[in-house]
């Protein structure tokens, strides 16, 4: 059953800051101009990665910045195109996760346009895996590299950059040690997944997923499953061999659904995670709060 997903809904978030007369536009002693870097993200986590660095130096815009749109099946269209034409700074996910970027820029030139990858950036891999920023040390990794890119479009405002970049770096070292505290606390406690998305912090924490790994990709790949690793996926629940259930919410399938019934009729907890980051969040706080609510179902699972 391909997902259920809403295939063409565009939402740009778009942050415009405008630096105020002509006050630290020029850089004390050196005569080099403050500048605005005109950035394209493919997903509003990495345009978040770049604002929180960036700040007013950077014009960000997220191309997919809503959770009803999954990055794997978004379809671009010319105004897309039109925005990455004229970016100073253009990065995306790859790994294969969001392909309709490279199609967009092989339509235009722009060499004065730096492009990064945050697959090929991120040190740790899981096999067939692209969902590389559920890892909080492949996001440092990807935000050093956002660093080095803002300082050489804005040379001006390298120290800054570097400020928001060692408070970021910070904030991402406080989840390196919630997913520690958490392995301390639950490690090995069996979990069922209906997709691959969250493997990533599931092997942190050592959470022992029972789920078939066949199955997990099948859903994240928009593919049936089959019969006999569905049959084993409800099994697991059914019989309670699985303590909570993480579902991806931007993939949901009639038999993602059906586990999620089974779940609730159950009463095992069910722990909702996303793909793409909510609006109002920034990536600390979304990875925080989803971690919140895992942590209290394991605690409820454990009664």
């Amino acid at each position: 059953m391909i997902a259920t997903k809403s295939l063409r809904l565009r939402v740009f978030t778009v942050s415009f800051f405008v630096c105020v007369a002509s006050v630290g536009l020029v850089a004390a002693g050196a005569g080099n101009k403050s500048a605005v870097v005109n950035v394209v993200a493919a997903e509003d986590t990495y345009g978040d990665l770049v604002q929180q660095i960036g700040s007013i130096h950077a014009h960000v815009l997220s191309v997919i910045s809503d959770p009803n749109v999954d990055p794997h099946e978004y379809e671009s269209n010319v105004d897309d195109a039109r925005q990455i034409a004229d970016a100073d700074f253009v990065i995306e996910n790859g790994g294969g996760y969001d392909d309709w970027m490279d199609k967009l820029m092989a339509t235009t030139r722009n060499h004065k346009r730096v492009v990064i990858k945050a697959f090929d950036i991120a040190p740790t891999h899981l096999k067939e895996n692209e969902h590389v920023w559920y890892n909080p040390d492949n996001v440092t990794a990807i935000s050093q590299k956002i660093l080095d890119v803002l300082k050489q479009k804005d040379p001006a405002d390298s120290a800054e950059f570097e400020a928001n970049f060692a408070a970021l770096k910070a904030d991402i070292l406080k989840l390196d040690a919630r997913l520690s505290e958490l392995k301390a606390k639950f490690d090995k406690t069996p979990i069922a997944l209906t997709e691959t998305i969250f493997l990533y912090q599931s092997e942190l924490i050592g959470l022992n997923v029972l789920t078939p790994w066949d199955f997990d990709k099948a859903i994240a790949e928009g593919n049936d499953p089959t019969p006999a690793d569905a049959i084993t996926a409800e099994n697991q629940l059914t019989k309670r061999q699985a303590k909570i259930l993480v579902y991806n919410v931007q993939t949901v399938t009639t038999i993602t659904t059906k586990l999620q019934n089974e779940a609730h009729i159950l009463n095992i907890p069910i722990v909702p995670v996303s793909e793409t980051m909510p609006l109002g969040e920034h990536y600390q706080s979304w990875m925080s709060k989803q971690l919140d609510a895992l942590e209290a179902a394991l605690i409820q699972a454990q009664k």
